[in-house]
């Protein structure tokens, strides 16, 4: 595994170089140093040559080499070896170098080697010249050298990253009975220094970007140091269709991955969604998990974090004002004005385009890029982009819920003379924005998509692009810290990512590509990976496969579909379930007719796993009222169905310790042979891409579409986006698109009223019903409950 000497390599590069073979031959070494003759032998014999070594004793040293078809001299004695010394065609290679006095010279003297090169010229095949033979080849061979060091050194690494367990302190954790509130137990725990997670883990202190002591930032550079390293075990965890409640899937991921870390000994990394601040303050609450199953500090994770969230913002927000600008500008002066002020003269006088501009030359065909010698025909197409009010797509946001917002109008100011329209605006995290930042695969491609954002289209039914209206390169700026994901820790101290959190209905409800790419490729081949999808199968989950694993390549090797008695029940025929209502008594005593009614729904699920050609782990996730009949029917109904396995696990009370079965079945599943494979062809038609997945996934017996909806398909068809994939916004509370609708709907239609294209985002979402964008907050949101200490600093009210 060491290297060879550099000089003696230079050596015997340069008789290769000269085409002829060693085996056979003879080959004479003057010279029997440590550091050229001995090394230099060592390698001639290893060609196979016959190999004899001369020094200052060696009796008729003429008569030896002159035998010699390969001559080495390395005695440091100026012009020793003479051209009647070699053989007619020999090769020599002179390592000699010595400084004799040369009059003729300014400093008075020359280099020379330890051949005399004029005499051994004429009969030599070949001979190195001193000064410019050895001298360079030996630089040569040093930098050969330090580049094979260097790929050992990486391809170490690699091996190291991909098979070795990391050498993590895991935090045990001390339960209690009751459980306390989620905000108890999360600061029962106290947080391990976020730098020493990222050394636990195999971080370079060049890729961790702290933000305080318990989070960072992740260089997407980590991408390329591991990018020889396989990939871990992929597991997405998703759900039944669940109550208003939810039915524990981000806890079930934190437990999951405790168990498989703290408690199986291997690698593992959770990938969860930044929570909005939306929920938070509204009906909600936190989402870092709950109970001993947490993301911790949860504090941090629940409010800005990074600020990755105002960042999306504040891009969003920036293409918004741009809008109405742009639109008020054109509509208030003339081609050649407006030409102008869009391409202004330098300080020189002159006028050029800059790189946005010209990007927008090309696509309107105009090859030009000197302002002065556009035709006023070219000024007015590039200078107007003439947009329609009535067309535009894109909104400002806001990370509150904001009922008041849903409709308002802007431009009442009398500078705007009188350009009114009204628009709304949206919550952050259904910006496309988002849905870009957990889709993208660097942030070149971000880049990309950004520009390919459709926001409106002209009065001529061309679409305009944020790349249009100037703006791709300002934005990509204000996200370039967001793209990097975001290391924090479970309750046990396993690393986790958190990266963001776009909407689960107009949206894919994912957390990002990067931080599963970056999480698979540091857990190494043996390693665990597990990431959540939000809402149930038939949503988050067909669209994990379908569009997040269909952009980003990556494979998932079985899914965790989390069931609960409860939900079941409720799909059985329960009472209705009302976020904030106490349980109707259905729910709180035994009633194994309910579950055995509402079984069809998760039987549905697995239906659906298995129909990615993913082996499906059920998680039976426990509530203290669930009862041991209950339980056994629901795990009995589960396998009979076609479950890989079904496992009760306990992670809210018990942590990892209460997921630990759950991880074995995982780890089974795993081994096995995945067989995933994706829904539909992304070339078909964009009606039958939505038919098959309401029929195969939602069950449904057909797709009807309204006017507009077959109108908006056939515009977005003829623009060429029709080999987008599908983002079904429909209701996560049915199979179907009606609400009230559980268990397991048949015979029933979707109606699609509406199509809207996320084309930097890239996908198509057809509307199912009607979709809020903006919550509202409640009669008594969650606020009311939170707090700070002004002595202790201390937050209060998060659960």
């Amino acid at each position: 595994g060491g290297c060879v000497p550099c000089t003696p390599l230079g050596c015997l590069e340069l008789i290769k170089h000269t085409g002829v073979c060693l085996e056979g031959k003879n080959a004479v070494v003057i010279g029997r140093s440590k550091i050229v003759g001995a090394p230099v032998a060592d390698l001639l014999r290893a060609q196979n040559a016959t190999v004899t070594i001369c020094h200052s004793k060696t009796q008729d040293l003429p008569g030896v080499v002159a035998g010699g078809d390969v001559v080495v001299v390395a005695m440091g004695h100026p012009g020793m070896v003479k051209g009647d010394w070699i053989k007619k065609g020999a090769v020599v290679i002179d390592v000699g170098i010595n400084c004799v006095p040369d009059p003729s010279k300014k400093s008075g003297h020359s280099l020379v080697g330890d051949v005399d090169y004029e005499s051994v010229r004429g009969v030599a095949g070949w001979v190195t010249p001193v000064p410019g033979g050895c001298g360079p080849m030996t630089v040569a061979m040093l930098m050969h050298n330090t580049l094979q060091c260097a790929k050992r050194f990486l391809a170490r690494e690699v091996e190291e990253a991909s098979k070795s367990s990391w050498k993590i302190k895991f935090l045990p954790l001390t339960l209690c009975e009751p459980v306390p509130s989620d905000i108890k137990v999360a600061r029962s725990q106290t947080p391990k220094p976020i730098t020493q997670l990222a050394n636990e883990i195999g971080l370079k202190g060049t890729e961790l970007e702290p933000y305080g002591s318990k989070k960072a930032k992740v260089s997407l550079s980590l991408l390329k140091r591991l990018q020889d390293s396989p990939n871990g075990n992929y597991v997405v965890v998703t759900g039944m269709t669940p109550t208003p409640l939810g039915e524990g899937k981000s806890t079930t991921t934190i437990g999951l991955t405790q168990a498989l870390g703290a408690h199986l000994k291997l690698n593992t990394f959770a990938c969860v969604r930044q929570p909005s601040q939306g929920p938070t303050f509204g009906i909600k609450g936190g989402a870092a998990g709950g109970g001993y199953s947490q993301v911790i500090p949860m504090e941090e994770f629940n409010l800005h974090l990074t600020g990755d969230i105002h960042a999306i913002t504040a891009a969003n927000n920036l293409l918004a004002a741009q809008i109405d600008t742009r639109m008020f500008h054109e509509s208030t002066q003339s081609d050649k004005a407006l030409f102008n002020r869009l391409v202004p003269k330098n300080k020189k006088g002159e006028r050029s385009f800059s790189a946005i501009q010209l990007r927008r030359l090309g696509r309107l065909g105009i090859e030009k890029t000197d302002p002065s010698t556009l035709t006023d025909e070219e000024i007015h197409k590039f200078a107007r982009l003439d947009i329609d009010p009535a067309t535009i797509t894109w909104n400002r946001v806001l990370d509150t819920n904001d009922r008041y917002l849903r409709k308002i109008t802007v431009g009442q100011s009398a500078t705007e003379k009188g350009r009114v329209r009204e628009t709304q605006f949206d919550i952050s995290v259904a910006s496309e924005v988002m849905a870009i930042l957990a889709l993208t695969t660097s942030l070149a491609d971000m880049k990309e998509r950004l520009g390919k954002m459709v926001v409106a289209t002209s009065h001529s039914g061309q679409p305009v692009t944020a790349d249009d209206l100037g703006v791709t390169g300002a934005m990509a700026v204000l996200m370039r810290d967001a793209i990097k994901p975001n290391l924090m820790q479970t309750l046990e101290g396993n690393p986790v990512f958190v990266h963001a959190g776009p909407f689960a209905n107009i949206a894919h409800g994912n957390s990002s590509i990067l931080s599963d790419q970056i999480a698979l490729k540091l857990v190494g081949e043996t390693g665990f990976v597990v990431t959540e999808a939000g809402f149930g199968a038939d949503i988050g989950m067909e669209k994990f496969f379908n569009i997040k694993c269909r952009y980003s390549g990556l494979r998932p090797n079985c899914a965790v579909l989390v069931v609960t008695v409860r939900a079941v029940k409720m799909h059985g025929g329960g009472p209705s379930v009302t976020a904030g209502q106490p349980l109707n008594s259905a729910y709180t005593k035994e009633n194994v007719e309910l579950v055995e009614k509402g079984f069809v729904n998760v039987q549905k699920h697995i239906e659906n796993v298995k129909l990615f050609g993913v082996p499906p782990v059920v998680a039976i996730n426990t509530f203290s009222t669930d009862t041991p009949a209950e339980l056994a029917l629901l795990k009995r109904l589960c396998l009979e169905a076609g479950a890989f396995d079904a496992v009760v696990c306990n992670h809210w009370a018990k942590g990892g310790e209460g997921a630990v079965d759950l991880a074995k079945a995982v780890k089974r599943a795993c081994s096995e042979q995945s067989n995933f494979k994706l829904l539909y062809d992304i070339a078909l038609p964009l009606e039958e891409k939505i038919l098959a997945i309401a029929r195969q996934v939602y069950g449904a017996e057909n797709v009807e579409f309204s006017d507009e909806a077959r109108k908006k398909l056939d515009l977005y068809k003829s623009l060429g986006y029709n080999n987008l994939p599908i983002c079904m916004a429909k209701t996560h509370l049915s199979l179907s698109d009606n609400p009230t609708l559980k268990g397991r709907p048949t015979g029933f239609k979707i109606s699609i009223r509406d199509v809207r294209a996320s084309v930097g985002a890239g996908f198509i979402y057809p509307l199912v019903g009607t979709i809020s964008t903006m919550p509202g907050l409640s009669t008594r949101p969650c606020f009311f409950d939170i707090d700070i200490d002004p002595d202790t600093e201390e937050i209060s009210g998060l659960f």
